[in-house]
């Protein structure tokens, strides 16, 4: 589907979310931890880490699975009333939720709801009976397709472990429950869905609307399209992004998506194919490029870097990636390993380009003009008001208004 088919265009563009006026698009996110981060007393070392967050500009940090798990990263969760997991305490959690909130740095749970696992044998001798714990569902609320007596999906199947039914008006009575407590009861404000194509947009949109988080982001992670036999990446990514902008605007546009179309362009242009950065119509390739209220664009995650590497953006090419993003309209995210672990250059960096963003009121909404794609150069003009390029290509704007901000290997930032 083309272009025509959005209907997330700038003429239905809202400010709000479902809890109220956000920062008008002014939100910077922070991906608080890795897939090792569970080994390492993790609560406590966010603790030490709020003040300097706040300090930095952040305005939510995703948090991970705060609930006991049969994983320790939290994944795969069972007793979603128990605030005790591989990251620490419930204590320790709780003391983490003040001190964000007294730095007013909102606090994101990571919502995992499509499957649960069991605590006793039911329906065919599968464990998909949740007896004994808090929410003690029987085999009705676990889909047909995964082991139970419940309806057949609404979305894809997470392989392995029972799947959450969310069309029983009891399971989803429950959630909404559960989501009111996070919310009200233990401090959360920002809700991040995991796997969120495991079941209807529709049920994210009355779990936003019943639990009213200030601020939520679907994990809607789909395939780009590759070309084969050598499966080199398409320049025209239109029905991955569309597919994106049909889950949010089945959401009713109350959630916003992680933007997985930019992450899959813009990794594969810093190689040397900058020219992917614009679309046939001039815009960005991506879900920023259709609506970018509701983009979240994002370099790496727990996912696609750190210890499992499914899709890692080429770490040589990692500044040029935040250049763009902290440049760029959408809701840009910072993810933990770069920001902490990977030294003090790359910290100071990030930070210098989100105190531009800041200082020059980028926000997700916007306007830019793409002035140069090649393959070794990319630039563009945000607002009016920032000037940006990446790669090796030699360029700086025209006109004596402008002064360089930043610049690093393979980018540099102007502002008038």
């Amino acid at each position: 589907m083309g272009l025509k088919s959005v209907s997330g265009d700038m003429s239905r563009e809202t400010e709000s979310f479902s809890g109220g006026v956000i920062q008008k698009g002014r939100e910077i996110l922070f991906q608080a931890f890795n897939w090792e981060s569970h080994k390492h007393g993790w609560w406590k070392n966010l603790e030490k880490k709020v003040a300097d967050l706040a300090k930095c500009g952040f305005t939510s940090a995703w948090l991970p699975p705060a609930i006991h798990s049969f994983s320790p990263e939290g994944y795969l969760p069972q007793n979603l009333y128990s605030l005790d997991s591989s990251y620490g305490s419930h204590l320790e959690l709780k003391a983490l939720l003040q001190k964000m909130h007294q730095n007013k740095v909102r606090a994101m749970a990571d919502i995992v709801i499509n499957h649960r696992v069991g605590t006793t044998r039911g329906h065919g001798g599968a464990y998909n009976r949740y007896d004994g714990i808090p929410l003690p569902w029987n085999e009705h609320a676990v889909t047909s397709c995964s082991g139970g007596r419940g309806n057949r999906s609404t979305g894809d199947n997470f392989h392995g472990v029972p799947n959450i039914d969310h069309t029983q008006a009891f399971v989803r009575k429950d959630i909404i429950g559960w989501l009111k407590w996070l919310r009200q009861s233990i401090g959360f404000q920002d809700f991040r869905f995991d796997f969120a194509k495991g079941y209807a947009p529709k049920f994210v949109k009355e779990y936003v609307e019943e639990s009213k988080p200030i601020f939520s982001v679907g994990e809607y992670w789909d395939t780009c399209n590759y070309h084969p036999p050598d499966y080199h990446l398409d320049y025209n990514q239109d029905s991955h992004r569309q597919r994106i902008i049909n889950w949010l605007d089945n959401t009713g546009g109350l959630c916003a998506a992680f933007d997985f179309t930019t992450k899959g362009i813009l990794q594969e242009a810093v190689k040397g194919e900058l020219w992917r950065l614009r679309d046939p119509q001039g815009k960005p390739p991506g879900v920023m490029g259709w609506w970018p209220s509701r983009s979240v664009t994002f370099i790496e995650n727990h996912d696609t870097g750190s210890t499992q590497g499914h899709w890692p953006f080429p770490a040589d090419h990692v500044m040029e990636g935040y250049a763009y993003i902290l440049t760029h309209p959408g809701i840009p995210t910072i993810f933990y390993d770069h920001f902490y672990d990977w030294g003090d250059s790359i910290h100071n960096q990030i930070v210098q380009l989100m105190n531009i963003r800041r200082q020059q009121d980028i926000h997700s909404r916007s306007g830019i003009k793409i002035l140069e794609v090649q393959s070794d150069l990319y630039s563009a003009i945000i607002d009016n008001k920032v000037c940006m390029k990446i790669g090796n290509g030699s360029w700086c704007p025209s006109g004596k208004e402008w002064k360089l901000a930043t610049s690093g290997h393979r980018y540099a930032v102007w502002h008038k």
